[in-house]
């Protein structure tokens, strides 16, 4: 395997570990969150978290695909991940924040991604990771929009 194949699969795990932060954080959101914009909250980190299931799945697979070995443990995500875990006391609009904030790291790793995908002419990777991307783009636009 060469060092580029190598630093993609370690692209997708970073991905699949961030992913699965934001999973768990969502859940944690989804299950504390509080004040009058409760029902709004509640139902939208709902569909975060399950449109992150989705990109965890694919990203995985991918990872398959390409003879990588995607990384499924706690432990593994919490170490590699560019993004932390809940801290349990975040109001409303910390947790609106918190989550445009991750949004808009995974984002510029999602970039340098598709680079490396588009310079090792795997199309299929840079276009699973412009989708995920565009997805989360649009997710920091209205989270801050939100906010205002």
């Amino acid at each position: 395997m060469s060092s580029t194949t190598a630093t993609l699969q370690e692209v997708l795990n970073k991905q699949i570990a961030n992913l699965n932060v934001m999973y768990t954080k969502l859940h944690n959101y989804h299950w504390y969150v509080k004040g009058h914009q409760f029902f709004t909250l509640h139902l939208k980190f709902e569909e975060l978290y399950n449109e992150v299931a989705l990109h965890i799945d694919d990203l995985a697979e991918r990872l398959l695909a390409i003879k990588g070995l995607p990384m499924a443990r706690m432990v593994d995500y919490l170490n590699y991940s560019s993004v932390k875990e809940a801290t349990g006391t975040e109001n409303a609009d910390q947790m609106v924040t918190t989550i445009a904030q991750d949004f808009s790291i995974m984002i510029v790793e999602l970039r340098g991604g598709m680079a490396l995908s588009e310079s090792l002419n795997d199309d299929t990777t840079a276009d699973m990771l412009l989708a995920i991307h565009t997805s989360l783009e649009k997710h920091v636009w209205m989270l801050n929009s939100f906010l205002e």
